[in-house]
């Protein structure tokens, strides 16, 4: 039997993480807004360094509402590599450029790949943890925020959609 009071007991990395996003600072951040003809989405993404990567919070409001309780509210995530959310009538976030992938790797092992936000009845929260960059590489980058989910596959971007929100990565 374990002893759970010893110091050999496996300590939860995930508890550090949820310490971190409470007590914590981060060092970078992401106002969220959408564009126009697409409700009032704002949010938050907020990143920290852990010994483990760099966490990653998102906090989205406004986002589309399925009209269908069978259709999905699942949007793509991911870092651009432009940094601006400005562009122009057919693409508003033209300026924020493609995905965040500095490797060259194939979709969806881009570095700013991120997992996709989950609405539910307009909002989104998501907490994840990635080694994949530092937040040093991310300041200037711009988050997206798409229509659709991403299918994991198709190349390079993952054909989810257009871009619906936009927010440049700063530090604090």
């Amino acid at each position: 039997m374990t002893d759970t009071n010893s110091n050999n007991f496996y300590k939860n990395p995930g508890l550090d993480f949820l310490k971190t996003a409470l007590y914590h600072m981060p060092t970078a951040y992401a106002e969220i807004t959408g564009n126009p003809g697409n409700g009032e989405i704002n949010g938050i993404v907020r990143f920290y360094p852990t010994n483990h990567g760099v966490l990653v919070n998102a906090e989205v409001y406004g986002l589309p509402i399925a009209a269908d309780r069978c259709d999905s509210e699942i949007f793509g995530f991911h870092i651009h590599e432009g940094n601006s959310c400005t562009g122009n009538s057919n693409d508003p976030y033209a300026n924020a450029g493609s995905h965040y992938n500095p490797s060259n790797c194939p979709h969806p092992a881009h570095k700013g790949d991120l997992p996709p936000l989950f609405g539910n009845h307009g909002t989104a929260w998501m907490m994840y943890v990635s080694d994949r960059f530092q937040i040093s590489d991310l300041i200037g980058k711009t988050v997206i925020i798409h229509s659709k989910p991403d299918d994991f596959t198709t190349q390079p971007s993952g054909n989810s959609g257009d871009k619906i929100a936009c927010g440049t990565i700063r530090a604090i």
